[in-house]
């Protein structure tokens, strides 16, 4: 009886983590929803147009008519944020995007390669990673230029060794295994046995990576376009509206402080997501 209730005991803490995170799972996966939702459909949520200017209420705080304020030109701060999702959100999936396609190839390489590959590709990598990926972002906009393109090129750049690295370790245990090594002694090419059995079984890891990673991209794209590096005013992009906001925080804060509540909301969603997956996949 005594060590059916031990076992019994030692067995609640665990059905209470797999709850917790079956609910968090669940939230951020509804979260997501609701963003795809505004990205898609945003003049169902918005009740204004984003570029529409009401000169008899500039700075109006937050009310019934203007659920987040007004800006200096009278816009509705409300509408403006659910528009700027497509232009923020957007940015950060194609860097990512950029990241875990650029990042699979370089990992699948070296992986797949010849030791001399593997350990130049790797060589490479290292020194890639060297360089802050803030720094390596704005190396490379100051090579191609300005704009929400430009800036998910650079992001996306800055993170393609994190993903290579995840990549060729996965890869290279699965690699080893013998069916792979079968396939290597009956001469099927190598790129086939990597479409056929590597690249599925590093799909998880990199899907938990690029939900983490999602985030922070589009953190980074609000702080270049906050710089002056992202698509020009009026565009309703986060970073920009911060970066106009910024000026009218003392009098208005509501025009800074709602964009960046946004981008907040949007990381923690991506980075709970993120966790929940990593969580699920090592049980």
């Amino acid at each position: 009886m005594n060590a059916t209730t031990a076992a019994f005991g030692a067995a609640r803490p665990r059905w209470r983590a797999t709850r917790g995170s079956h609910i968090l799972l669940a939230i951020s996966a509804l979260a997501v929803a609701l963003i795809v939702a505004l990205l898609l459909f945003p003049g169902v949520f918005a009740p204004y147009a984003p570029d529409t200017n009401d000169v008899r209420h500039t700075f109006s705080p937050p009310s019934s008519a203007h659920y987040l304020g007004t800006d200096q030109l009278g816009r509705d701060v409300f509408s403006r944020l659910v528009y700027g999702a497509r232009y923020s959100v957007t940015t950060g999936l194609v860097a990512t995007a950029i990241a875990v396609v650029a990042g699979s190839l370089v990992g699948l390489s070296a992986a797949a390669g010849s030791r001399l590959a593997d350990a130049l590709i790797m060589r490479l990598t290292d020194v890639w990673m060297a360089f802050p990926e803030v720094l390596l972002a704005l190396l490379v906009i100051a090579l191609i230029g300005t704009g929400s393109t430009q800036i998910a090129v650079a992001i996306g750049v800055a993170a393609v060794p994190y993903y290579g690295r995840l990549v060729r370790g996965q890869a290279l245990a699965v690699t080893k295994a013998e069916y792979v090594e079968a396939a290597k002694i009956l001469g099927v090419p190598a790129w086939r046995y990597v479409l056929r059995h590597v690249l599925p079984n590093v799909g998880g890891p990199v899907v938990v990576l690029a939900s983490l990673g999602t985030g922070s991209a589009i953190a980074a794209a609000a702080g270049l376009s906050l710089l002056g590096l992202g698509p020009l005013p009026p565009t309703p992009e986060w970073g920009v509206m911060l970066a106009e906001g910024q000026t009218y925080l003392a009098n208005a804060w509501w025009i800074a402080v709602f964009p960046g509540l946004a981008i907040v909301v949007v990381v923690l969603v991506s980075t709970t997501l993120g966790r929940s997956l990593q969580a699920r996949s090592l049980r």
